[in-house]
């Protein structure tokens, strides 16, 4: 099992769906690693060997901002919305949908589960 980035990929998947498996890199950017490593993104995890590895997490370390600091970044960032006040601090701060979408309908996702009015019956 190869250790990238503090992240145990998983043995039997594809070198290029197991690097997906860090916060903060997808298909494309896990195909540009791979490229620049002159790896094969068809061989499996536990096929790879220790230098393509050690390649892998040089270019990682050097080119990408993954796992706690691109979670620490992001948590900047949105703290300093909520400190400033903005409307997307405000909206980040309520819990409330924060890129324009609809509240009155959906949202469910944002707001949690729905949460019973007391005293309100249901219209027959």
């Amino acid at each position: 099992m190869a250790r990238i980035a503090g992240v145990d990929l998983p043995k039997n998947e594809r070198i290029e769906i197991g690097l997906t498996r860090i916060f903060g890199i997808g298909r494309p950017t896990s195909q540009k690693i791979l490229a620049d490593a002159n790896v094969d993104p068809n061989i499996r995890v536990k096929d790879l060997k220790d230098e393509d590895a050690v390649k892998i997490r040089a270019i990682i370390e050097k080119d990408c901002r993954v796992e706690g600091d691109l979670r620490r970044d992001i948590t900047m960032s949105v703290k300093r919305l909520t400190d400033i006040g903005c409307y997307r601090g405000l909206r980040h701060r309520a819990k409330l949908p924060v890129r324009g979408q609809r509240t009155k309908t959906n949202a469910r996702t944002r707001k949690g589960p729905r949460k019973a009015v007391v005293g309100k019956k249901k219209e027959a």
